[in-house]
């Protein structure tokens, strides 16, 4: 009892000393000191730096430093302006008024205005070009500029996302303007109003962008953002061990067994909290072997999500079953994912005309034998494991698969883009807002759209407009959670996890804190102490 009295004690003893700390650093004007780089390593490298074409997670991450929306998250991911600095939207919510800042600048001093607005609203809606965001600005009747700073959005009908999907990066028309945005050269040498400014691309190497001192929203303290392109994961765990890199997302692996040592606890900060994403396998449904529901209802019954929470995730993840995770208030609750039952699945290929007719431990049907191959980005060895265990519980009921690991630009551009694949083992990072328009509708299978399997169902199709007329939440969740109960049933992706975020920083990093957004919405307040810092220009 002394003993724990005495701890007690030095505990509040520490707690009032941080307290005074903080109060007399407040009061002598404390402000953190400018300076450093962070150098973040990924496996995937940017396709593009146009934010309305910036349709993977390397592209969008970077173009989220360069660029601004109008509107944005903030770390309880409530819509806050950004390059609007406040907006009306009308009772029957078929307009929205942006008023914008004043004084903003492009990074090459050109002014930002409405005109720029304007022109991005263009490039989303041109047919000639590749953007899978086109959906939402398809709802726009027309935009009308009302001075250099007043934007008016009417819509041809209500449409709830409208706010949202003002997030996407604008564009500079300046620059632009003339310009094909499907081959221009903006695409790697980018101009954007953000907090960091482009400075070099070398390819399958890094991205270097500096810190914007003229940023709107005031200097960012981190001079310089270095992203380091390392598509191989045990490599990139040795950089960051090496000092090679201050910041990545680690493997379960990683954050369960590799990281509990005293050298990671005293230079490392790991942080643990839910993705906003799930993984999944999806079918290539113009393919006649996954045309039939039984096969796909079959392979979801033949896979044991369990043991690959257990067994890739080690337990750093849940159970998918549908098109949103748990913390979604569009998440339905009462879709439960099927047990694992190889017997079922046996049962529903044999209904879909599928048999073994020559013994060899693989199914045939008309004279064709059930093989198919699984093809997964180079890097990603969750992903890798996980095709591992598909081929192997697939195998026990008659289906042989094979494994093809791509590098990840080929892997988008030629196999996604081109649909030229059987099977996809891949991720979504999802939207705040539950809209699913570009991924599920039917219209929605061009290239560079995101409906790359060519699901169709007319009743999710209805289901999706009539969620996007809708702004009562509680009307709008009746009709996600009907979403939810279909996909699930028609299982056009075999809905696998909802992995954990697990960064991990290098301790000299100081200004970070979890949200609901998770920590990065904060990063241009993030800064190194003087005497800690590492590179010095």
């Amino acid at each position: 009892m002394i003993t724990y009295l005495k701890t007690i004690s030095r505990i509040k003893t520490v707690f009032l000393k941080a307290v005074f700390l903080f109060g007399v650093l407040a009061v002598m004007g404390f402000r953190p000191d400018y300076g450093d780089a962070i150098v973040v390593g990924a496996i995937g490298e940017p396709r593009t730096l146009i934010p309305i074409m910036a349709s993977d997670s390397a592209s969008g991450a970077i173009c989220g430093l360069i660029f601004n929306g109008l509107v944005k998250y903030d770390k309880d991911l409530n819509l806050v302006g950004d390059l609007a600095k406040g907006w009306d939207i009308s009772e029957d919510g078929l307009e929205i008024t942006f008023y914008l800042r004043r004084g903003v600048r492009w990074q090459d001093g050109q002014p930002f205005t409405a005109r720029d607005v304007e022109f991005t609203y263009k490039g989303l809606v041109d047919p000639r070009v590749r953007t899978a965001y086109s959906g939402d600005f398809k709802m726009i009747k027309r935009l009308e500029v009302i001075d250099d700073y007043t934007v008016r959005v009417l819509y041809k009908e209500p449409f709830s996302p409208g706010l949202s999907s003002w997030t996407m990066g604008i564009m500079p028309e300046h620059l632009l303007k003339g310009e094909d945005l499907n081959t221009t050269r903006f695409a790697r040498h980018p101009v954007g109003t953000g907090p960091y400014r482009f400075r070099l691309w070398k390819t399958g190497e890094r991205v270097e962008l500096v810190s914007n001192h003229d940023y709107f929203e005031g200097r960012p303290y981190i001079d310089r953002y270095i992203y380091r392109i390392i598509p191989d994961q045990a490599t990139l765990f040795l950089e960051l061990r090496a000092g090679g890199v201050d910041e990545i997302s680690l493997t379960p692996l990683q954050a369960r067994r590799q990281t509990q040592s005293r050298f990671f606890k005293e230079n490392f900060n790991k942080f643990r909290y839910p993705s906003f994403g799930y993984t999944y396998l999806g079918y290539n449904l113009k393919d006649f072997r996954f045309r039939d529901l039984r096969v796909r209802q079959a392979i979801n019954y033949a896979i044991n999500k369990e043991e690959i929470i257990r067994g890739v995730l080690l337990g750093l993840g849940r159970v998918s079953t549908g098109p949103f995770i748990p913390e979604s208030w569009a998440y339905n609750k009462a879709v439960k994912a099927v047990k694992y039952d190889p017997e079922k699945a046996r049962v529903l290929l044999k209904e879909a005309g599928w048999r073994d007719l020559d013994g060899d431990g693989v199914l045939e049907k008309n004279g064709r034998r059930f093989s198919f191959t699984i093809i997964t980005n180079q890097g990603n060895g969750e992903r890798r494991m996980t095709a591992e265990i598909i081929q192997r519980r697939l195998k026990e009921v008659g289906i042989e698969v094979k494994i093809k690991i791509i590098e990840w630009s080929s892997f988008v551009s030629e196999f996604i883009d081109k649909r030229r694949f059987d099977a996809v083992l891949l991720g979504w990072g999802l939207s705040r807002d539950p809209d699913m328009y570009d991924i599920w509708y039917s219209s929605k299978t061009k290239e560079g759209e995101f409906n790359f399997v060519g699901y169709s169902n007319p009743e999710v199709d209805r289901l999706l407009l009539e969620g996007r007329r809708t702004f009562d939440r509680k009307e709008r969740t009746r009709i996600y959670h009907k979403i939810h109960r279909i996909l699930y049933h028609d299982q056009p992706y075999l809905f696998l996890y909802v992995p954990d975020a697990l960064p991990i920083i290098r301790k000299r990093f100081k200004g970070i804190k979890v949200a609901p957004a998770g920590i990065g919405y904060n990063f241009i307040k993030w800064y190194v102490p003087k005497a800690e810092q590492k590179y010095i220009r």
